[in-house]
């Protein structure tokens, strides 16, 4: 064993000498379970949700996609994300159509309500984020999310 996966020992949960508190992914978890709680709070008297705010975001961001691709963005399950567009359809915050190119794709766009929807929420939920980066510097904000898009890239190369 070299020094150096001697040092790595601490991070792995099936080392003896691990600690939970030096590993990346107990704080994953435990900042993902608070900013779900806090956008919950946040975002139930706008009679929304994480998931439909997550749809309305990717839809804001990338413009009209197809279900397969907002499935590929949020990493969630086609039958999840279908249940999801046509519920918000029902509610008049998207647009379902047939692709021109393929009739068997569904594409999805915001309507007007979806969009005003999802400027009400970016407004409501504009402290969290501020608080969020409190005392941190752009520097700090972008190695973070580098650190974190890398896991995320080692973790997709696994089979």
């Amino acid at each position: 064993m070299t020094s150096r996966d001697k040092k790595l020992e601490k991070y792995l949960p099936s080392s003896a000498s691990f600690q939970i508190d030096e590993f990346p992914f107990y704080w994953v978890a435990k900042l993902n379970a608070l900013y779900s709680r806090e956008m919950e709070k946040t975002l139930k008297p706008l009679n929304m949700d994480i998931s439909r705010w997550r749809v309305a975001m990717l839809l804001r961001v990338h413009g009209d996609l197809s279900i397969k691709d907002i499935t590929e963005h949020a990493l969630a399950k086609l039958p999840t994300i279908t249940k999801i567009v046509y519920k918000m359809r029902d509610e008049g915050l998207v647009d379902v159509q047939p692709s021109e190119l393929d009739g068997r794709v569904s594409i999805v766009s915001l309507t007007e309500q979806g969009r005003d929807k999802v400027e009400q929420v970016r407004q409501q939920t504009h402290h969290l984020f501020t608080e969020a980066f409190s005392g941190m510097t752009e520097t700090q904000i972008n190695r973070s999310t580098a650190l974190l898009k890398k896991y995320f890239e080692n973790l997709s190369e696994v089979e």
